[in-house]
């Protein structure tokens, strides 16, 4: 896979406690890399992290505001690539802290691109932003890479906002440094998958409601959202990075890149809640509230970029993504199983499914 790239590697991943950090990890282990984790404690609890914390070679306790700490780390770790996911996540939250939003996602974003350069590393930086850094124009349309940068609340804002940033810093830094490496970005779409227990996310508060035996209130039934596997995207950052790394700087590979779903998976909230029900059987109320927090209602991603350039596709439909994640919490709540060989096993059967479907990376 990702032609044994990642063997041998030090990676590290910002960010590793949470969801999808924490999948990453995983799967780097699983492809022969010694991963160093960097970021706070998990953000939730349960999570995906206290499953596979054994799987790191090293972790620093960081938060990526304090510059210091960050560059002392990265000049100390010397990684061979970086995966910066460490962030504030969550739309409804930037509402609340918007100021804390702001820092961690742009700043700490600075600060993890600062460190490399002052260290002179020869890595490839890959930074994870969201399909929300686009300016929504609630239109039919998916967004393309080069479509305008934007967002109506804070926590878009600084995704578009930390695109510019590594943009920036690729462009001013790296590039004319022949001992740095590359900048890239990539977006995704609304990422499901076993393990994620952050609030306001549907699929969590999906979890919460049939454990507690009550209804799953839904603030947005019709919504819709480029639906996709956790494995989906990551298997996009992998492969990116891996390819960058082979390239030039003045590569077309270097730069922002959509991995979202295909068409079929863009969906309305309802849908994805329907879907969740059949695996879990339970029921839902529309909890929309007037005056809550604006929260786009209509978002899709364009893939032809990653199609052409990469030879990435998606794997799993919706359904399966759907099937997948909610075997995943019954697995571990209901059947009490050991989860982080269910984990590695369903990561084994996406990889057997993207062999299969003829996934360049695979």
């Amino acid at each position: 896979m990702f032609n044994d790239f990642y063997r041998n590697k030090r990676v590290l991943v910002t960010g590793h406690t949470g969801f999808k950090g924490g999948w990453l990890s995983l799967w780097l282990h699983h492809l022969g890399a010694e991963v160093v984790g960097l970021g706070l404690p998990a953000p939730t609890q349960p999570s995906f992290y206290e499953i596979i914390r054994g799987v790191f070679a090293e972790e620093v306790d960081c938060d990526i505001r304090a510059a210091d700490k960050v560059a002392a780390a990265v000049k100390r770790v010397r990684p061979d690539v970086v995966f910066h996911l460490a962030a504030q996540p969550i739309v409804r939250r930037s509402y609340a802290e918007p100021l804390e939003t702001l820092n961690v996602n742009v700043i700490g974003t600075a600060h993890i691109l600062e460190a490399v350069r002052m260290a002179e590393l020869p890595c490839t930086v890959l930074a994870v932003t969201s399909d929300k850094c686009y300016e929504n124009k609630e239109w039919e349309f998916a967004y393309r890479e080069n479509d305008p940068l934007g967002g109506h609340d804070v926590y878009s804002m600084s995704k578009a906002a930390t695109e510019l940033v590594a943009q920036s810093w690729h462009r001013s830094f790296f590039a004319p440094n022949p001992r740095l490496g590359s900048v890239v970005t990539a977006r995704s779409g609304n990422v499901i998958g076993g393990g994620d227990y952050a609030p306001d996310r549907i699929v969590p508060d999906c979890i919460r409601a049939l454990m507690a035996g009550k209804p799953i209130q839904v603030r947005n039934p019709n919504a819709v959202r480029p639906w996709q596997h956790v494995l989906e995207c990551l298997s996009g950052y992998l492969w990116l990075a891996a390819r960058v790394a082979a390239k030039p700087e003045n590569s077309r590979l270097v730069g922002a890149f959509n991995f979202g779903p295909d068409p079929s998976s863009r969906q309305p909230v309802r849908r994805v809640v329907e879907e969740v029900l059949r695996h879990w059987p339970g029921e839902w109320v529309d909890a929309a509230a007037p005056g809550a927090a604006h929260e786009a209602t209509l978002l899709m991603l364009a893939i032809d970029k990653a199609a052409a350039l990469l030879g990435w596709r998606p794997v799993w439909s919706l359904d399966r993504a759907v099937q997948e994640t909610i075997r995943w919490y019954r697995q571990r709540h209901q059947e009490n199983r050991d989860m982080l060989p269910v984990s590695r096993e369903q990561i084994d059967a996406y990889v057997t499914d993207a062999r299969r479907a003829g996934a360049a990376w695979a």
